[in-house]
């Protein structure tokens, strides 16, 4: 039995599933495996959506069992929530002007520059700073508190990436970010960078990587919302959670960013929110038709 999970991003979710003319996403996964099957992005929809279904024909019996559509249950949506993992700011990393935390989970600007050592680790231009934490296999996810803030940076990035002088944000140059600038001007830092229309500001960001999938994925936990993936990476190295509380701005922009522990936050969220937020989640049963062999 292979069940699978359907989520269709920034679709109104109305009886007839009529969508705005926007940029939205369509993502296929394997809810046993938390696979990431395909993923259509960038669609641009213009007229009502319906779900379609073909269970092809039985094929002299072979494929007699039935497609099943089941409701979207908590236990179903582990595939990103389950690999959360415990994330803790890198001192060593720390641009001279951040100030972290004692526990390593809160970084925000300050106006006075440390006297550090200036290790070819530590960003010394940008401020920045990376997890302790590094993952060259398997899938991870945490999630960042970005609320109170005017501009922040968040993501991964490899090893290999400059930290010295000006930086620049892509994936060519090693880093898969989201950012906020302004206020409220969100962007994926891709190549070219992608505008972000966002209903709501997120109070936090989830981050999903799948390294052998070349996937990562920047989520609203709280609104259920899938904010943008980078598809079709190419990991070769060491990747690193990344963070920027970006400068204070006077006071404007002193909030912390905050990383949390997670475990089910994502998953439990989108449950309370498939049947009020703009998203359609379809799940369903492939069936394998029992031969008498398999028969206990």
């Amino acid at each position: 039995c292979r069940h699978y999970f359907l989520f269709l991003s920034e679709v109104n979710l109305k009886s007839d599933f009529q969508s705005l003319p926007i940029n939205k996403n369509i993502q296929y996964v394997n809810m046993y495996s938390a696979d990431h099957l395909y993923s259509f992005t960038g669609c641009f929809f213009t007229e009502k959506l319906f779900p379609f279904f073909t269970p092809c024909t039985n094929d002299g019996g072979r494929n007699c069992a039935p497609l099943i559509i089941t409701p979207v249950k908590h236990d179903e949506l582990q595939s990103v929530q389950q690999f959360a993992v415990e994330v803790t700011l890198d001192t060593d990393t720390a641009h001279p002007n951040l100030i972290l935390s004692d526990d390593g989970k809160q970084v925000h600007h300050g106006d006075v520059r440390k006297n550090l050592p200036d290790s070819p680790k530590r960003f010394n231009s940008c401020v920045n700073v990376l997890g302790k934490e590094s993952f060259s296999s398997g899938r991870f996810y945490f999630e960042v508190q970005v609320k109170g803030k005017t501009a922040w940076t968040v993501g991964v990035a490899k090893e290999s990436i400059d930290r010295k002088g000006d930086i620049t944000l892509s994936p060519e140059d090693g880093f898969w970010t989201v950012w906020l600038r302004n206020g409220d001007e969100y962007k994926a830092i891709a190549s070219p960078s992608v505008d972000l229309s966002l209903k709501m500001p997120p109070q936090k960001v989830g981050v999903f990587v799948d390294y052998e999938e070349g996937l990562v994925s920047f989520y609203d936990p709280e609104a259920a919302d899938l904010l943008y993936s980078f598809t079709d990476c190419s990991f070769t190295e060491k990747l690193y959670p990344y963070f920027s509380p970006c400068t204070n701005d006077k006071g404007r922009n002193s909030a912390p960013l905050i990383i949390f522990i997670t475990s089910y936050e994502l998953k439990y969220s989108i449950n309370r929110n498939v049947l009020t937020k703009n998203n359609y989640y379809l799940s369903f049963f492939m069936v394998r038709p029992v031969t008498p062999s398999h028969r206990n």
